[in-house]
C-alpha cells in the first residue's frame, strides 16, 4: 500500500513538472522581449570600462539608450572618435567629432604646504575632509590620499614626489570620475591642446598663502597683464585659466613668482594621440 502510494506521488510530481516546464515554455516565448541586434554590436565596440562618463550606468545601459532612445553616439569619452565612428558605422549615421579631454589637478602644494596639524585618521580624502578638511593650512588644496587613484580605472593618477595627485595625460580618457570623487573639487577637464595650467585653487589672500604654500597663488595679477591673449582672470585672490584663447606660449609661467604655473612641453607621443 505504502509503495503504491510513493509510486502514485512520484507520478503526480513528475506530471507537475512537466506541466511547469511546458508552461514556462510558452511563457517565455510569449513575453520574450526581441533584443535589437544593434545593441549587441554596439555593446562589442564599447570599451567596457563602465565608467560612467556617458551619463548611464555602464557600457550595456548606454548601448541600449543609443538604440532605444537614440542618444548621442559620441558620449563615450575612453572609447573616444575611434569607438563613435564605429557605432555610426553600425548605425549608418554620420558622427561629430568628440573633443578629447584630460583631467587637471589645480594644485601643486602637497608637503610644499604647511600642515597644520599631523593627521593619524583613515587615510581617505572624504573622510579627513569631511571631519577635519585635512591637515594642511590650506583648506583648498590635495589632501594627498589618493581617492582620485583609487577611482580611475585607466590607472591615469598618480600620487608624486610631492604628495599631490597628478595626471598621465597619455592615459587619461576624459571620464570624469576623478572630478566627481574629489572632496576638494580641485579636479578639472580641459580640452588636451591647452597644456598651460593654474596649479592653485587656494581663495585665501596672498599674504596667508605666501606664510603656509610656496607654490600657492597670491592674487598678483601679473599673469593676467601678462597673457597675450587675454585668458586668465582674477576672482576671489586666485588667477584662474579660461581655456578659451590659451596659445602655449608659457608667458603665465615665466612671470608667475610664485611658480604656481605649469606649462607642459608637448612632446611626440602625446601629439599622436591629441591630434
Amino acid at each position: 500500500m505504502s509503495e503504491n502510494i510513493v509510486l502514485q506521488s512520484l507520478v503526480v510530481m513528475g506530471s507537475c513538472s512537466v506541466i511547469i516546464a511546458i508552461l514556462l515554455g510558452f511563457a517565455a516565448k510569449k513575453f520574450k522581449v526581441e533584443e535589437d541586434p544593434k545593441k549587441e554590436y554596439i555593446l562589442s565596440v564599447l570599451p567596457g570600462a563602465n565608467c560612467g562618463a556617458c551619463g548611464y550606468a555602464g557600457c550595456e545601459q548606454y548601448a541600449e539608450a543609443i538604440v532605444k532612445d537614440n542618444v548621442e553616439i559620441n558620449l563615450c569619452r575612453p572609447g573616444g572618435d575611434e569607438v563613435s565612428k564605429k557605432i555610426a558605422s553600425i548605425l549608418g549615421k554620420e558622427v561629430k567629432d568628440l573633443q578629447r579631454l584630460v583631467a587637471v589637478v589645480l594644485c601643486a602644494g602637497g608637503n610644499r604646504a604647511k600642515n597644520e596639524f599631523v593627521y593619524t585618521g583613515i587615510k581617505k580624502c572624504d573622510i579627513s575632509n569631511k571631519f577635519f578638511e585635512g591637515e594642511k593650512a590650506c583648506k583648498y588644496g590635495c589632501l594627498g590620499f589618493g581617492d582620485c587613484v583609487e577611482v580611475c580605472p585607466f590607472g591615469a593618477i598618480f600620487i608624486n614626489e610631492y604628495n599631490v595627485a597628478e595626471v598621465d595625460v597619455l592615459k587619461c580618457t576624459g571620464c570624469g570620475l576623478c572630478v566627481k570623487v574629489c572632496p576638494k573639487k580641485l579636479i578639472r577637464l580641459v580640452p588636451c591642446n591647452y597644456k598651460v595650467h593654474i596649479l592653485c585653487n587656494s581663495r585665501d589672500k596672498g599674504v596667508k598663502v605666501k606664510q603656509i604654500c610656496s607654490v600657492g597663488c597670491i592674487g598678483c595679477g601679473i599673469c593676467v597683464k601678462a597673457c597675450p591673449v587675454s585668458d586668465i582672470y582674477l576672482e576671489n585672490n586666485l588667477a584662474i585659466m579660461k581655456y578659451n584663447k590659451c596659445n602655449n606660449c608659457g608667458i603665465c609661467k615665466a612671470k608667475c613668482p610664485t611658480k604656481s604655473i605649469d606649462a607642459k612641453i608637448i612632446i611626440k607621443e602625446e601629439l599622436k594621440i591629441f591630434n
